[in-house]
């Protein structure tokens, strides 16, 4: 697997690009029109609501009647009605009720929303891993949104990537996350947000994740967009996981000299191919030395922040 279309997933998926198809708007139970629809495995699906405005379940019924849903590879979801008050447990229950029409279901973005649509800490979230048991064969799975997000440990045997968008990752998440099972993992993204939108994992609750113990096919790590990036970094400088890595992104969040310092002080990182530290507090002294430390590997080091004036904040949170 590439890895490097994850880098760019958010930019993709504005540029109506997912899993490396085209996005396509499912057909709504108001459409009376259906033909010129592409082939259902040439496209993205995407199924939601425009503005809260319909049925989304009178929608998805629609849809996969006059869509050969057996040929979805990818599947987008995103408003499902005033998602800031009503959570996605409905969809998800739908999807999982419909689960044999999408046999060849292998990517799911669910609340894939932008922020015109809802705020990233306003998506109401609810259990997502019903449907990690609804499609064993699913080897993507995107989530956007951390309130009421429920992940009790799973095992899943083929999937390959797990992302979380949130503004606040709470650390019930990252703790099901560690104490999974899931062997054929290759990349994990977790955007861990801040305490005040319920962002309030720590580095003890990424202990399990770190020892890399139950992802034995990881070969990206992203721990991002964390208030706490310098202890985290710290964390990482000393974790067994890393060495089995190709990249790894600690971005978007406070990480400044001390934590970057603590990383150049750990285990060696030049077999890495990749280290994302894009919006970061470091000082101009400390991006020419993890520059040298690290010449072979590429270091993204854009989006330098005032170090250490005044309050340091992350790339996303409300």
């Amino acid at each position: 697997m590439d890895h490097a279309e994850f880098n760019d997933a958010v930019t993709a998926l504005r540029e109506g690009v997912y899993a490396g198809l085209p996005i396509v708007q499912a057909p709504g139970s108001d459409d009376g029109d259906v033909q010129g629809l592409p082939a259902p495995e040439a496209a993205a699906w995407r199924i939601g609501l425009d503005w809260d405005e319909g049925d989304l379940e009178l929608d998805f019924r629609h849809f996969v009647d006059v869509v050969d849903t057996t040929g979805v590879s990818a599947l987008i979801v995103g408003s499902w009605g005033e998602s800031y008050e009503d959570d996605s447990s409905k969809i998800v229950g739908l999807l999982t009720e419909h689960a044999d029409r999408f046999p060849a279901l292998r990517s799911l973005f669910l609340g894939a929303m932008s922020y015109e649509e809802c705020e990233i800490s306003w998506i109401q979230q609810s259990d997502v891993t019903p449907l990690l048991a609804a499609f064993p064969l699913l080897e993507r799975l995107e989530v956007r949104g951390g309130e009421g997000l429920l992940f009790p440990p799973v095992r899943h045997e083929n999937l390959r990537v797990l992302r979380f968008e949130t503004g606040g990752l709470p650390a019930s998440v990252v703790r099901g996350v560690g104490d999974s099972d899931l062997p054929a993992l290759e990349y994990l993204e977790l955007w861990l947000g801040v305490s005040n939108y319920g962002g309030d994992a720590t580095v003890a609750d990424l202990r399990v994740i770190l020892s890399g113990e139950r992802l034995p096919a990881l070969r990206h790590l992203g721990l991002q967009d964390s208030e706490i990036q310098d202890q985290i970094a710290a964390a990482v400088a000393s974790a067994p996981v890393v060495a089995r890595l190709e990249t790894l992104a600690l971005s978007m969040g406070s990480l400044g000299d001390d934590g970057a310092e603590a990383l150049l002080s750990g285990q060696p990182l030049t077999h890495l191919r990749r280290l994302d530290l894009h919006h970061h507090h470091l000082t101009d002294p400390m991006v020419a030395k993890v520059g040298a430390a690290l010449a072979g590997v590429e270091v993204d080091l854009s989006g330098q922040l005032m170090p250490d004036e005044g309050w340091r904040y992350v790339a996303v949170t409300e």
